[in-house]
């Protein structure tokens, strides 16, 4: 055993090197622009590895020597060190709107005050938990089920990010897309997925048990003795569990056809006798709605077995739960830490919390993310950006149009309903045309906990209000700052945020053949979403329709399930494999996106000499840089996550996974029958 003196200096040596790996693992300061790093980036490659053996290693495998995760992340990624970079920049903007002393517009102000309200850690943790007393005062002066609607309607509007017993909302009618009408959902669940109440397999097991052991901690932080507390934690988990067994699997609710459940008011309250729905609508401020879609009638009819069943106690604790729940990210550290320590540390594996500049920013970018969003475009994102990207995608909407007329397995009749489909599809980029108006977003600059609510509050109501009437299809539902993509088939849009289309995604410096490989490969992504296997069940007017004949839904879904076959051996980790039913949508899309990607690129430079950089063929820049953009790694907790609720292969697969069956690739590469990368049975549906 070390002396006193030796122990005092093996402290001090500890303590300077924990203040060296602190600074060492967070260096991050306010960014005034965002950073570069082309589209190919041949540091990033493993030249030691065989293309036709593993092309994600080749093309990724010293990105993910040369960039190790963040303790404050679950997974890292080209995408989320981006999304990073694009956060340390947004935190300069609002550090700077907070600071300012004058010159600021409303907005603006706005946006400084909330950030400055969230940053100010002192007086969130001199608050306590008191900014959900009223909350749970309400919660506790329940006498009766009577009551519950009208307490239902306030927490559905004003938790954030929560919603106890079920879901309820506006969307558009799956019968006529014009329309705007009420849906109700199933909801009331903890954890990320039903299958996590349901599964009886040993990492199920353990997960729920230290998820009751965490929620027997929150209501101990909530005043309750170590007995109430644990016999609480039962409760709200048995609670949970019936939701969870009334509730449709993933795989089920990516049929739009079985949460297709249109009905009336009187139809409605037949089903769900034990709760009054006269009196939820009236605390919603809409006693009038007549129609409604209920995408889960078996849940609602679980939902009110179990409200005739259950004691008004037990209703109670286990809104007290989703009370805590809901406030706890933005309360004192118990709160803070306590919730990390299982959604973050036990769940997901992360073994850090993020630091508060990081949680203030998202929270910024979710609550007043288009007014947040009109400083980044406007820093970030230029005209001549937003037409080259119209551009390519109207360059790869042509390559499938030629894609349609081409297939040989398809009938004239349908291929004229799907060219129709193709010319109605409207192309968003960059940011809205129209900002979102947040004058009824009252922000204070010291009440963090009340700008949460406020803002949940508004959101509820602003989508709430949209019950009735004209659509606006100008709407996005991404901020532009956000560094992803999306199709809405309703819509029938694509959506590409001006934060996606950034380098080293997009990158205006280079050659064509990686941006086509790379942002015109998530074109034809977001294109084939239209004509997945969810996708084409709507019509050019975004109508639930079946367009098809039954030849060609035949011939279509046979070629789907080749993609199914092949995901479906993948391993994600241990002996988990893909739930390739799950990921088809998102499989048929990386596939196809990439073949209409390479015939944009092979359009655009028909008549243009190429020549080979940095030891690579314009051929294998075009498919490297399409395997860049998801160079990373995830950690086995969220591994486990990811195969069960994410509808994503995972990034090695959504590469390899579309190579092999790429003629062109293998001849890029000149990979031989035999090797990995090589597949005797292509799959191809578009």
């Amino acid at each position: 055993m070390p002396t006193l003196t030796a122990r005092t200096a093996v402290s001090l040596l500890a303590l300077v090197a924990a203040i060296g790996a602190a600074f060492a693992a967070d260096p991050e300061t306010p960014l005034d622009a965002l950073p570069y790093t082309p589209s190919l980036d041949v540091t990033a490659m493993d030249r030691t590895a065989n293309p036709c053996e593993d092309f994600y290693q080749y093309a990724c495998g010293n990105w993910i020597k040369n960039n190790p995760m963040p303790d404050d992340q679950a997974r890292w990624s080209v995408y989320s060190k981006m999304a990073a970079d694009g956060q340390r920049f947004q935190w300069g903007i609002l550090q700077r709107l907070a600071e300012a002393k004058n010159g600021n517009t409303p907005l603006q102000q706005k946006l400084g005050n909330y950030f400055a309200a969230c940053m100010d850690e002192a007086h969130v943790e001199a608050a306590g938990m008191t900014p959900m007393a009223p909350t749970l005062s309400r919660i506790a002066a329940l006498q009766s089920t009577r009551e519950l609607p009208a307490l239902l309607a306030e927490l559905h509007q004003e938790l954030p990010g929560s919603s106890p017993l079920f879901g309820f909302g506006a969307a558009q009618d799956y019968a006529d897309a014009t329309q705007v009408i009420a849906f109700a959902v199933a909801g009331g669940l903890g954890l990320p997925d039903r299958d996590n109440y349901l599964k009886n397999d040993a990492r199920n097991r353990t997960l729920r048990k230290q998820y009751v052991e965490h929620i027997t901690r929150m209501f101990a932080l909530l005043g309750d003795d170590s007995t109430t507390a644990a016999r609480n934690a039962a409760t709200v988990m048995r609670v949970e569990t019936e939701l969870a067994r009334a509730s449709m699997s993933r795989v089920d609710l990516r049929d739009p056809h079985k949460q297709f459940n249109k009905m009336d008011a009187r139809r409605l309250k037949a089903m769900t006798p034990h709760f009054d729905w006269s009196v939820y609508l009236a605390g919603l401020q809409h006693a009038d709605l007549n129609q409604f879609n209920v995408t889960e009638p078996k849940f609602y009819a679980r939902l009110d077995a179990l409200l005739a069943r259950e004691s008004v106690g037990t209703l109670k604790t286990y809104l007290r739960w989703h009370t805590a729940h809901a406030y706890a990210p933005h309360l004192s550290k118990p709160f803070v830490d306590e919730n990390f320590a299982f959604f973050g540390k036990t769940l997901r594996g992360t073994p850090q919390q993020q630091p508060r500049w990081k949680r203030c920013v998202a929270l910024a970018d979710q609550q007043l993310g288009e007014a947040l969003g009109q400083e980044f475009v406007s820093r970030a994102f230029s005209a001549e950006l937003k037409a080259q990207t119209l551009r390519m995608t109207q360059q790869i909407e042509e390559a499938m149009a030629k894609d349609i007329e081409g297939l040989d397995w398809m009938s004239p009749e349908t291929k004229a309903r799907a060219q129709e489909k193709l010319r109605g599809i409207v192309n968003k980029i960059g940011y809205p045309e129209r900002w979102r108006d947040y004058d009824a977003f009252v922000v204070a600059r010291e009440d963090h906990a009340g700008n949460v609510v406020r803002g949940s509050r508004f959101e509820a109501q602003r989508q709430l209000a949209k019950i009735g009437k004209p659509l606006d299809r100008g709407e996005w539902d991404m901020t532009p700052s956000t560094v992803n993509a999306y199709y809405n088939p309703q819509m029938n849009d694509i959506n590409f945020p001006a934060g996606v289309l950034q380098p080293p995604l997009f990158d205006p410096k280079l050659d064509d053949a990686p941006n086509y490989g790379n942002t015109g490969g998530t074109i034809g992504h977001e294109l084939i979403h239209a004509f997945d296997d969810e996708g084409r069940k709507f019509d050019a007017q975004g109508r639930l329709r079946d367009w098809w004949t039954k030849r060609d839904a035949k011939a279509f879904e046979s070629r789907a399930q080749c993609v199914v076959d092949q995901y479906g051996k993948y391993v994600v980790i241990d002996d988990i494999k893909i739930n390739s039913r799950l990921t088809l949508g998102e499989d048929i899309a990386d596939l196809g996106g990439m073949i209409l990607a390479w015939s944009a690129w092979k359009a655009e430079t028909a008549n243009k000499t190429l020549e080979a950089r940095d030891g690579l063929t314009p051929e294998q820049r075009f498919f490297v840089g399409f395997a860049q953009w998801t160079c990373g790694e995830v950690r086995p907790e969220e591994q486990r996550i990811h195969a069960m609720t994410d509808p994503h292969s995972p990034g090695k697969y959504r590469i390899n996974g579309v190579a092999v069956n790429l003629p062109e690739f293998q001849q890029a590469f000149a990979c031989k029958p035999g090797q990995a990368m090589v597949k005797e049975k292509r799959c191809r549906v578009w």
